[in-house]
Formats: structure tokens, C-alpha cells, sequence
């Protein structure tokens, strides 16, 4: 994340929560960089995945949106009212331009979350390339009185087996090592952890260094059936 955009950020939260609140993220902004910076890199092979129909609450939905035209006014305001507005619309243009597609979970209607994705390239740049079949899977949010009802599964899973319906091949995603909550629900999903890596960008290029990773041989082990079966049984949406 740049610079300029770290500010924004914090200038938007400071307007909506006051200087107490803006000082008590920073802290805890500041450890996460200094202490817990690394990402957990997970992959998920889409091909021959039993994905098992994800049963979604009468009350919700998802929906896909490939353009801001087919993005709602009263959508499109929730969206960008989650944190900072003018940055918020900048990155929907910027991605539906770039070919992403935005996923909204809503429960009775509201907005809950949503997540992107873009196929055959990243949004930035990433740890590795892309091939014209991957799938990256980013910037998934859940609203914060929606959260501890297994949004992020819901919306993950059902995004896997649209993705695996459509031919793609595999799906990438990351997220903070200190992100547990996140982390956890990957877990319940066919994802699978590829390693641990820390990047930075000095002068718009991206370093790159893998604290672990795993090898081609360790791949085609864990994607036995066992540990597919076992992932999906622990999986249970919370109603």
C-alpha cells in the first residue's frame, strides 16, 4: 500500500471516528507492520474439486457485478461508505477496468460484504505471474455487524464453485498473517496454504521473500481427496 494512500485512509477514519480511535488504529497499524507484516499465501486447484452445493440462507444472496454499469446506485453507496469513499470509487473503476469482478453478499437485501476477483492476472503487482486459467481472489471485506455469521465462507465457497463451473483452473488469495479470523475461514474451504511470504516496494517494484513455501511435490500431496472431504465437513454456515 502507498504512501499517499496509507494517509488518505487514515484521514477518512479520523472524520468518522476521532482522534482517540485514529491513534489506537495507528498503534495497532504500526505492530502489524513492524510485528506481523508477512501474508499467508493460499491456492486452491479448481479442476475435479467435488465442491459441494453451498447452501445459502433464504434471507441472503450473492451477486456478481463485471461493470460498475451493473453496480446499483444504493449498492454502490454502501460500498463506498464502508471506509474512505473517494478512494473506495477510484478502486472500482481502476478494477472493473482491468476486467475483475465484484461479489456482494447481502442478508436481507443490506449489503454484508463482498470480495473481487480477477482471472488470468493480478489487480498488482503479485508474488508470482498468473496463468490465462488463475484466478486471483482479493480485497474481501465483511461489514462489522455482519461478522461472526460466516460471511467470508459463504461468499468464498460460493465464488470457488462459480469459478470451478466456468472451466478455471486455480485460485489464488492471501491474506495478513495476523488476520486470524480470515485465516480460519480459508481453512474451511478447499484453499490451501502455499506459504508465507514478505514483500515491499521501494520506487514501484515489488521485492519479494518467501519465509516458506512449499515444494511441487508437497502440492500434490495436499490435494488429496481426504483433506478436501475433511476441509468441507467442518464447513457449516452459521444462520
Amino acid at each position: 500500500m502507498s504512501i499517499s494512500t496509507s494517509i488518505s485512509r487514515f484521514t477518512a477514519y479520523y472524520s468518522r471516528h476521532g482522534f482517540r480511535a485514529t491513534v489506537q488504529r495507528a498503534g495497532v497499524a504500526l505492530k502489524r507492520v513492524l510485528f506481523a507484516n508477512r501474508m499467508v499465501v493460499l491456492y486452491c486447484d479448481l479442476p475435479g474439486q467435488s465442491l459441494r452445493p453451498v447452501n445459502i440462507p433464504s434471507s441472503m444472496s450473492v451477486d456478481r457485478r463485471r461493470s460498475e454499469g451493473e453496480l446499483g446506485h444504493t449498492d454502490f453507496q454502501e460500498i463506498t461508505s464502508f471506509w474512505n469513499p473517494k478512494l473506495a470509487r477510484r478502486n472500482i473503476k481502476e478494477r472493473f477496468a482491468k476486467g475483475a469482478s465484484l461479489w456482494l453478499i447481502k442478508s436481507e437485501d443490506k449489503v454484508a460484504g463482498y470480495g473481487w476477483t480477477l482471472q488470468g492476472r493480478t489487480i498488482a503487482e503479485y508474488y508470482f505471474p498468473m496463468g490465462p486459467k488463475d484466478v486471483q481472489l482479493f480485497d474481501f471485506y465483511v461489514s462489522p455487524k455482519f461478522r461472526g455469521r460466516a460471511m467470508h465462507w459463504l461468499l468464498t465457497a460460493h465464488i470457488l464453485q462459480t469459478l470451478a463451473a466456468e472451466g478455471a483452473a486455480r485460485a489464488f488469495a492471501d491474506t495478513g498473517e495476523w488476520n486470524q479470523a480470515q485465516i480460519s475461514s480459508f481453512k474451511m474451504t478447499p484453499f490451501r496454504r502455499l506459504g508465507l511470504v514478505r514483500s515491499f516496494t521501494i520506487f514501484g517494484h515489488t521485492f519479494v521473500s518467501w519465509v516458506e513455501k512449499k515444494t511441487a511435490e508437497q502440492l500434490e500431496l495436499t490435494n488429496g481427496a481426504k483433506e478436501r472431504d475433511r476441509a468441507m465437513t467442518m464447513a457449516r454456515p452459521h444462520e
